[in-house]
């Protein structure tokens, strides 16, 4: 019965397709496979949610880097419809990243996820040029100039864009297809816990920095296999949302980066607060036909047993957001999970999570690259 319904969603989402104007991709030159993950997105928003995991498949609670693994497939039964990784550590040539895996094993996973028809979606924790700190350095208010054309730092971060674009452009199938990813660069930058954060650099120059990091991916290094997620942090309203905003033609897809704490306590203002969001991206004309995403969230250690249901698909299933993505299950940190595992007590409110029938899992997909 899912399974019906979800075809007769995806069959109305493309009879309307051809009456609305898709929003101008950032890249005009755009890989076939990359349009029609862009195109499927757009005709998905609003009618289903692919549910996302970061690390899906590199660790879980109790193992790492065993071939085929995933607390969400063991619990579910099914992959997740989206995938999370993410590159700090690639721009200083690391061979491990910020959470200890090896990005030869990531861009073997990635590609694993395109081929299996999933949607692999990238951060960058990336570390503090100007004093050699992590992300989370926030000792000076210099460091986004620093980088910027004719900064001290500005040749380094060349450098560092550089390791990145060639991970990137490494994200190809056996027979030479490039695997399309959704880069979200940058992130909560409405917060100040980052470098890049709203106290630490002049809107003008979050916006340059930007510009820049597209116009060289794209133009520069000739990447063609990127869609660009702008994903703020909580924010009160439509203002402070589109604030930093890089401009409609520097941006695809508009996130929400959002996690819900202390538990019971805070179940329904965290809700409130999502729905508000979602339905201010829902309706906002500074939107214009992009698709918008839930682009992180989760509960820590997952403390109540019915969060999925009562918590997360509450929040979400008014305006169905093209994806949820919860954080990740660390193999090294007890407690620092999101997704539930075998064991746990939230495991049957998570299938009864995977079978609502506009959640989307892995084999739950249509064909996202055609």
């Amino acid at each position: 019965m899912k399974r019906a319904v979800q075809v007769y969603l995806f069959v109305l989402a493309l009879c309307s397709c051809a009456r609305q104007q898709q929003p101008e991709m950032v890249d005009k030159n755009a890989t076939e496979e990359t349009r029609a993950l862009y195109s499927n997105m757009i005709d998905m928003q609003g009618k289903s949610i692919m549910f996302g995991h970061q690390d899906d498949t590199s660790y879980g609670i109790g193992w790492m880097d065993a071939s085929g693994q995933s607390d969400v497939k063991k619990v579910a039964g099914d992959y997740p419809a989206v995938y999370g990784w993410d590159l700090g550590h690639i721009e200083t040539g690391s061979r491990l990243n910020i959470d200890k895996v090896p990005f030869a094993q990531m861009r073997e996973h990635m590609i694993q996820a395109f081929e299996r028809g999933g949607v692999n979606t990238l951060s960058w924790h990336l570390q503090n040029p100007l004093t050699g700190g992590s992300s989370w350095d926030v000792s000076s208010n210099e460091v986004v100039r620093s980088i910027l054309p004719n900064g001290e730092k500005h040749d380094l971060f060349i450098r560092w864009l550089d390791n990145l674009a060639d991970f990137i452009a490494s994200l190809k199938t056996s027979d030479g297809t490039a695997v399309p990813i959704l880069f979200r660069p940058y992130h909560e930058h409405t917060g100040s816990w980052f470098w890049w954060g709203k106290a630490l650099c002049p809107k003008e120059d979050y916006i340059s920095l930007w510009h820049f990091t597209v116009h060289y991916l794209r133009d520069t290094k000739k990447l063609h296999n990127i869609l660009y997620v702008y994903s703020p942090d909580f924010v009160e309203d439509e203002q402070a949302y589109f604030d930093r905003y890089p401009g409609d033609e520097y941006v695809d897809i508009l996130g929400l980066d959002f996690y819900h704490r202390d538990g019971e306590a805070k179940a329904q203002e965290y809700i409130a607060n999502v729905q508000r969001i979602l339905e201010m991206l829902q309706n906002s004309p500074m939107r214009n036909g992009k698709p918008y995403v839930f682009s992180e969230t989760g509960s820590e250690g997952i403390p109540i047993s019915d969060w999925f249901t009562r918590v997360l698909y509450r929040a979400i299933e008014p305006y169905k957001p093209a994806y949820v993505l919860v954080w990740r299950n660390a193999f090294d940190i007890p407690g620092h999970f999101y997704a539930p595992y075998p064991g746990h007590p939230s495991e049957a409110d998570f299938i009864q999570f995977k079978n609502m029938p506009d959640i989307l899992f892995q084999t739950e997909l249509p064909d996202m690259y055609h």
